[in-house]
């Protein structure tokens, strides 16, 4: 799929369902809300990972679109190359960033709410899970621009989850304590509230572009460009003059108040856990853009592929390059969905003795939040939760082949961290060392192809 397609959520979708029909699953029945979480599960559980639409969410009164970043091999597609090449082709579309092209309207400025007008009640939500307090908006990028005459600060835009907490009020957690936390503060110190716009569902690349980890100097609106590959097109919001995609399906325009406190929460977290840590700030929304017709497009939280992805693959992609950079013997990077946001597999060929261990300790210092880093050999798949816990198993000896950090800065919503969010971290060495002794057992490549030929043959297809 070319990167220069419209930047629009439901061209994206249709042009990715003609490609690939197999790949987005229409639901025609009638479904709630708590039951789109479960068909996700599901299909989870069958090791399928389709877009899915549906069109019929009880309640809801518009088409939900989720599950979108679920797959690693959809998401490549989005970048025009393979699973094996995502994190060069990221990296690479992320270095031509390109500044946004601000146009006098489009889309998503077809109906502007304001005033007395805006009714978060209407508001298309749906509760995810059991646990979950409210319905959550779980998609939106709460976007800022830079604040006046501080120098070092670019607009931001970062992913926070919130729930109706009144007619024009969101009730949110800026967990993740990240650049729209620190600007914040900023508009606290300078006694002001914090100018916000909230996009609700845009090009999946503009969302892709949203959970980078980069400085504050850097505005993620222009690594949506250049992943587009094309300026990102936006408008400005009435009140405040917020830069959104002009092509969004809804934007709710208003402010964070540094002193206005809401309870919101429990929310099913990365972790798995239902999280009640929250900052507690209220958004007020003062008004509310939105295209006809307005899909929501929808993140299911807790561990799901998708919400593990959309996070974790810039991680990886940040990662791998600066491993790469300092130690060419890197083949591979992997964050395992078991492994939440904590864990991370790395591939190498070492040179010399120690290097296993001096790639994890980098690794561990890199990224504050991983606890836990496995180095297995360049044979082994880090796909595969099973390969390398066998690489465990055979290799590594407890004694001589793990080692720890305490004290160290970590998640916030790990629900095993301190008081205080801090951490301890583990490198287990699992290669095979200098003086391992052993011949890998490996079947005919011919033969697995004939045996897959022959088992195609066998047994019917899926239905």
């Amino acid at each position: 799929m070319p990167r220069t397609a419209p930047q629009d959520l439901r061209t994206f979708l249709d042009s990715y369902a003609r490609a690939h029909p197999r790949d987005v699953l229409t639901v025609p029945e009638a479904v709630d809300g708590e039951d789109v979480a479960a068909l996700v599960a599901e299909l989870a559980a069958r090791e399928r990972h389709p877009a899915l639409v549906c069109p019929r969410v009880n309640g809801l009164g518009t088409t939900l679109v989720t599950n979108l970043f679920a797959s690693r091999h959809r998401i490549a597609r989005m970048l025009g190359t393979t699973p094996d090449h995502l994190h060069a082709a990221y990296q690479e579309a992320a270095a031509r960033a390109v500044e946004p092209r601000v146009v006098p309207e489009g889309p998503v400025t077809h109906t502007v709410l304001s005033g007395d007008a805006v009714d978060l009640a209407a508001l298309p939500l749906i509760r995810h899970f059991a646990t979950d307090r409210a319905p959550y908006l779980t998609s939106g990028v709460v976007t800022a621009e830079a604040p006046e005459g501080v120098p070092g600060r670019a607009g931001n835009l970062s992913y926070h989850r919130a729930m109706v907490h009144g007619p024009r009020a969101l009730a949110t957690s800026l967990h993740s304590r990240g650049h729209l936390w620190q600007l914040l503060g900023i508009a606290e110190r300078r006694g002001e509230v914090l100018p916000v716009a909230v996009v609700i569902g845009a090009h999946p690349l503009f969302l892709l572009a949203a959970s980078a980890r980069v400085g504050p100097e850097v505005d993620e609106r222009t690594l949506a460009g250049g992943l587009l590959g094309a300026p990102l097109d936006v408008v400005r919001t009435p009140v405040h003059g917020i830069r959104v995609p002009a092509a969004a399906e809804i934007v709710l325009e208003g402010h964070i108040d540094p002193a206005q406190r809401a309870d919101e929460g429990p929310f099913g977290e990365f972790s798995g856990y239902s999280s009640d840590r929250s900052t507690r700030n209220v958004l007020t929304v003062e008004t509310v853009l939105r295209r006809d017709g307005a899909l929501l497009l929808d993140v299911v939280g807790g561990n799901s592929a998708e919400h593990l992805n959309l996070a974790r693959v810039p991680r990886e992609a940040e990662m791998a390059q600066q491993l790469r950079r300092r130690f060419p013997e890197v083949t591979a990077l992997h964050y395992p969905t078991s492994g939440t946001h904590f864990h991370a597999y790395v591939a190498l060929r070492p040179s010399r003795p120690g290097q296993a261990r001096q790639v994890m300790l980098a690794l561990l210092g890199w990224d504050p939040y991983l606890k836990t880093v496995v180095a297995v050999d360049d044979d082994v798949d880090l796909t595969r939760d099973g390969d390398v816990l066998w690489a465990m198993a055979v290799h590594l000896q407890p004694h001589r082949d793990v080692f720890r950090v305490d004290g160290l800065p970590g998640s916030p919503l790990d629900p095993s961290a301190t008081a205080e969010g801090t951490t301890s971290r583990m490198a287990l060495d699992a290669t095979r060392g200098p003086d391992f002794h052993g011949t890998r057992a490996r079947v005919d490549e011919a033969r697995l192809r004939a045996a897959a030929a022959l088992l195609d043959r066998l047994e019917p297809l899926p239905g």
